[in-house]
């Protein structure tokens, strides 16, 4: 821009964090504002503060000055803009906000220090829009202006970065209204020029306004806070009064640490524990390791079971604090891939609990520290192709069939809409409105719809939370959220205290529970005996359905290959099924190793120190790191840094950065350049997904706790886990599939013997196991409260009947209903499922003792109705559809002879044919899994009555039977056996939806019943992974 054009600042700028209100992101806006020689931007967002981080970082990059502000929509007022002019008026500015959405309609709160600047269309600011009377318009403002002594701005009320936008601006208000782009009428914005325009052309626009235009600089000049002027401070923690918390900390340290060793500290972990200390003292961290310290101490007061886990499990701090369980004694840890001094970045400390009682610790934290210092951070929920395409398709007017046709060929998770695939879908693509629709729902993709909140991740302060961030109520009860995400506050550096949940916690802690109650024995996840080798042997054959970690298709498939034998074997298992490994190309050469066809390689001792554990082959981040500071003299944060462009798996190749500073530094120590090259390129397929073995550490034990309840205690084991549910790979079906085809006794719901959960019952078999009793939570559509009253109510004696148990258990009759439709009455009472239905459509309220008697006579005297027996197949069907599982029979048994005149065989047929032979297997569709390290390639799990068929699928057999792999509930497959010694592969040519056969399993079993025909159709959902 010359010296002589005209300085301008566009001050109403909305970003796309206005949610589904502007249509450009803050990184666009400011890069249009720089090539246009526009001096600041005031980023108003409406009634949020959501984008303001992103905008400052935005800013910084292109050089263009934020103005941080905000847009109020009020109930009662025209709207208006708020610039906060410094750090003091920023604070009442949040907590403005946050009043404002805790207690809309209710109180008032004062802001002084702020320009406040009325955005009503009749009043001060003159606003540019295109019409004919645009001129007499700023006329009539400016002479009113004058008149009231009101001074005049400039703006634009930009919503978009360039013209193009404008359509989508137009789909994004459709979105919000809930209407097509056909009827949006005055909802869509009325001009075009909502964009940014360079000074010269807001200067001619304006030019018998020319004071206008100064006075945005005015007010850009007054506008002096930045986000770098916010000091976030962590809260005191004062365990004990006179003591600073590093000395707290190093007390409680070396008090856990004596405990942990049993008095005598090994030496090498003393020396370690000084080093932490000695960095967690000078980096001032020592609050953060009494918060989490806090917060453990508290679950286990509570006796929630919990373990730390990702890069908090390299410090042996942690360990003898009890946060982790990776002992630094038989473990090797990278203290740097924590906490760098170099990186000057805050600790963040992942702590998993049971995710059934993680709410406990949740609300403790609040009532700890108070809603006014501390809130969990948002997750900002952004389009991803599905709903893109769906929600676009709606604006376009599209009709639902057609919705559905074009979101069923998306895979769930895609972040791409490729026209090419809906060629199959037999939609003419070449209509301009189905062109129009992909082309928006592509734009559409990775834009902001609404702020959502973190698994657990806890911001806590000092001083109030409310004057650094705004805060807002979230959709859980008695929870808040900040406005911001978890890159937000890593980009201001403030600290979060990760409070998540996972499943198989649960799970292991109903189990010991379980343990302990029927068996007497008394195990915590410490005590649980180490490497079984009867343990060991079941992992080998890959018998881990339902176990944490090593039951997915791809794991599975390794364990016969890698044999693990020890936990650290088990460690290496989690962490090689993933992508950074396998496009390294670092699985083969380890398995090599390890059979002993293939010796390892150390050009140099200090490499062998590093990578021996691992045969020779970086399988991990901290390895990574490590080979970088011993061979090529990478700092510490350097080679942090390396590590993190490992982990930036969206974006490959970000590794490549690092390539000449490594291979020049492993030359300059006497590394050959071949053997540079080779680590490098090993290194460099890191840049999709590297994993830290920390966290793989951290992960085994609970692989190995939960094989071992699974090897050991088979029927508690599958109690425990369907008390858990969801989670897991599995539903509930195959689970309890597995656990029969061990010997396991699984019995069905019953009124008078199931609680809520699954229990055990019976007397113990030879091998110590009980029966298991399926919980009425399996029974859909029934409430955990009507349950309790049924089980309250049968405490003193059985039920004798369903009239005797609606007269003494006061549910509803809908909640009969729930339980005859999955035959939880003929276990009790000899009832079929729909003489249970009849029965229970006859009852009458009878509330008085006095009809007691009426009501057994009328239950005698009334004459039996002769119902229609339901065929086999139906009442698999209803098993299915209310339960989710059968205990009867399989649905595909009952279509083995159509099968079989098709020439299909069964799965577990398919399953020991030799390798290379060509066959065509058929079953329920359990999992779709495409993972990440499978470059496109789709694994899926059949199963019939047999047993399950695994498949492989192309990439370019996905895209031909895209249709069928992503809809079909039962498929055929025609296919190649691949054998490789104990891991069996259906590798697959093509595929058959049978879904239609599926629907007639309904009528078969037993004499057609046109009653049933049509009505009882298998609900069946697939599980799909990523």
């Amino acid at each position: 821009m010359s010296a002589s054009a005209p300085r301008y600042a566009e001050l109403q700028v909305t970003s796309y964090f206005s949610f589904l209100r502007g249509a450009s992101s803050p990184g666009e806006l400011f890069g249009q504002a720089k090539a246009l020689g526009i001096t600041a931007l005031g980023v108003t967002d409406r009634n949020t503060l959501a984008g303001i981080v992103q905008a400052h970082l935005a800013a910084k990059e292109f050089g263009v000055r934020l103005v941080v502000g905000c847009r109020l929509d009020l109930e009662d007022a025209p709207p208006v803009l708020v610039y906060p002019t410094d750090r003091v008026a920023y604070g009442k500015l949040c907590r403005l906000l946050t009043l404002g959405k805790a207690r809309a309609g209710r109180g008032s709160a004062a802001c002084s220090g702020v320009i406040w600047w009325n955005g009503a269309k009749d009043c001060s600011p003159c606003w540019c829009r295109m019409s004919p009377t645009r001129s007499m318009r700023l006329y009539d403002l400016a002479n009113l202006a004058h008149a009231q002594r009101v001074k005049t701005v400039v703006t634009n009320d930009v919503l978009f970065h360039t013209h193009d936008r404008r359509i989508l601006q137009d789909v994004v208000t459709c979105i919000r209204h809930n209407t097509t782009i056909e009827h949006a009428g005055f909802a869509r914005e009325r001009h075009a020029d909502r964009y940014l325009k360079p000074p010269p052309e807001m200067a001619r626009l304006f030019a018998r306004y020319p004071e206008a235009i100064d006075r945005t600089m005015e007010i850009v000049e007054r506008c002096r806070f930045s986000l770098d002027d916010l000091a976030y401070q962590y809260p005191d923690e004062i365990e004990i009064p006179g003591q600073t918390p590093q000395q707290a900390l190093e007390d409680l340290t070396w008090q856990g640490a004596r405990e942990t060793y049993g008095g005598i500290i090994p030496p090498d972990v003393e020396t370690i524990l000084r080093h932490e200390l000695t960095l967690i003292g000078r980096m001032q961290y020592a609050p953060y390791f009494l918060t989490v310290h806090s917060i453990v101490r508290e679950a286990r007061r509570r006796d929630i079971l919990c373990q730390g886990r990702g890069s908090a499990a390299n410090s042996a701090v942690c360990f003898v604090l009890g946060i982790t369980a990776i002992d630094p004694s038989r473990t090797t840890l990278l203290f740097e891939r924590f906490i760098s001094e170099e990186r000057g970045e805050p600790p963040d400390i992942d702590v998993d609990f049971e995710h059934a009682r993680r709410e406990e610790i949740i609300q403790w934290v609040y009532d700890h520290y108070g809603r006014d210092r501390a809130a969990l951070t948002a997750v900002v929920i952004r389009y991803r192709a599905k709903g893109a395409l769906r929600d676009v398709g709606k604006v376009m007017g599209l009709p639902e069939d057609v919705i559905a046709l074009l979101s069923k060929q998306i895979w769930g998770w895609s972040r791409h809409v490729e026209a090419e695939k809906f060629a199959e879908t037999g939609i003419d693509l070449t209509d301009r409105c189905i062109r129009l629709t992909l082309d928006l729902a592509r734009c559409l993709i990775g834009v902001p719809r609404h702020l959502s909140q973190h698994p657990g991740g806890f911001v806590l302060t000092r001083d109030r939370l409310d004057e650094l961030v705004p805060i807002e109520p979230a959709a859980m009860d008695q929870r808040q959220i900040i406005e911001w995400d978890k890159d937000d506050i890593d980009a201001l550096k403030f600290m979060k205290v990760d409070i998540l949940a996972l499943g198989m916690l649960t799970c292991m802690k109903k189990g010991l529970d379980l343990l302990a109650a029927h068996k007497g024995q008394h195990f915590t996840l410490q005590t649980i005996p180490a490497e079984d080798p009867r343990t060991y042997a079941m992992i080998r054959k890959a018998d881990t359905i339902g176990v944490f970690q090593i039951e997915s298709r791809a794991q599975m498939s390794m364990l016969p290959r890698l044999k693990p034998r020890t936990y650290y074997d088990l460690v290496i298992e989690v962490a090689i099924v993933r992508p950074g490994p396998i496009q390294g190309d670092m699985v083969h050469p380890y398995l090599r190793r390890r059979e002993g066809l293939e010796e390892p390689d150390y050009p140099t001792p200090e490499l062998e120190e590093v990578l021996k554990r691992t045969l020779g082959v970086p399988l991990f981040q901290e390895q990574v790191m490590q080979v970088a500071m011993v061979c090529a003299d990478f700092t510490a944060a350097e080679a942090d840094g390396l590590r993190r462009a490992m982990a930036t798996f969206k974006n490959t190749g970000t590794v490549s950065h690092f390539q000449t500073r490594l291979l020049e530094g492993m030359t300059r120590k006497g590394y050959p350049e071949e053997f540079a090259q080779r680590i490098y390129q090993q290194l460099e397929g890191f840049g999709s997904y590297g994993f830290p073995e920390s966290h793989a550490a951290s992960f085994a034990i609970l692989a190995y706790s939960s094989s071992w309840m699974k090897c050991t205690h088979p029927d508690v084991f599958l109690a425990s886990l369907l008390n858990s549910q969801p989670m897991g790979f599995y539903a509930p079906a195959q689970l309890v599939r597995d656990a029969r085809d061990h010997g396991i006794e699984v019995r069905p719901v019953c009124i008078n013997s199931s609680r809520w959960d699954s229990t055990l019952e019976g007397e113990d078999d030879d091998r110590g196991c009980f029966a298991v009793r399926l919980g009425m939570s399996l029974v859909k559509g029934l409430a955990n409260a009507h349950a309790a009253a049924l089980v309250a109510a049968r405490l003193r004696r059985p039920f004798a009947s369903i009239d005797d148990l609606w007269r003494r258990a006061g549910v509803p009759q809908e909640a009969l209903v729930r339980l005859a439709e999955a035959d939880a009455f003929r276990p009790a009472f000899g009832l079929a499922r729909r003489e249970a239905l009849w029965a229970i459509k006859g009852l009458h309220d009878e509330p008085l003792p006095l009809f007691a008697a009426a009501a057994q006579s009328r239950e005698t005297d009334e004459p039996a109705m002769a119902l229609v027996p339901m065929t086999d197949g139906a009442e698999v069907v209803g098993d299915y559809n209310h339960l989710g599982l059968s205990l009867r029979a399989h649905p595909v048994s009952f279509l083995r002879e159509d099968l079989r005149q098709r020439r299909i065989v069964p799965c577990g047929t398919a399953m020991v044919l030799r390798d290379g032979k060509r066959v065509e297997a058929a079953g329920l569709v359990l999992v779709r899994q495409r993972p990440g390290s499978g470059e496109g390639v789709c694994f899926i799990t059949l199963e019939d009555e047999t047993g399950i068929a695994n498949l492989v699928i192309w990439p370019d057999i996905f895209e031909k039977y895209r249709s069928i792999i992503l809809s079909a509930s039962m498929v055929a497959a025609r296919g190649r056996v691949q054998r490789e010694g104990d891991v069996v592969h259906l590798v697959t040519l093509e595929l058959t939806d049978l879904s239609g056969l599926l629907r007639q399993v309904g009528a078969r079993g037993g004499d057609d019943d046109p009653a049933s025909s049509g009505l009882d159709r298998l609900s069946f959902r697939s599980r799909n992974f990523h």
